[in-house]
């Protein structure tokens, strides 16, 4: 079970986007794609098939997940992420400071 998903609001922790916030827009094995984090300028070629013009591009990089949070709305801040199962089986991430269920 992953501890970060796509969709999840997250804090950066650790590079030079470290305390920007932003949701997950992709997960790729041990990376993260996350919003408005962590923008590159990529030189791209111009490609008359796809339509595509060239020159230079803005937009994410991944980030390593160990380098991000799930961000606790309750608590304010980013916080540690652990896994319940329950009786019927299925699993359930919590944050481990409060017990507190992230996705019911």
């Amino acid at each position: 079970m992953n501890r970060i998903r796509k969709g999840d609001h997250v804090v950066v922790t650790a590079g030079k986007d470290k305390g920007k916030r932003g949701d997950v827009v992709r997960v790729a094995g041990d990376k993260v794609v996350v919003s408005n984090v962590n923008i590159i300028k990529r030189h791209t070629k111009a490609n008359p098939q796809a339509n595509q013009p060239g020159g230079v591009v803005e937009r994410e990089a991944p980030i390593h997940v160990s380098n991000v949070m799930l961000f606790n709305p309750a608590s304010g801040k980013g916080e540690r992420i652990g896994t319940k199962v329950l009786e019927d089986g299925r699993k359930l991430r919590v944050f481990r400071s409060s017990g507190e269920a992230i996705d019911a």
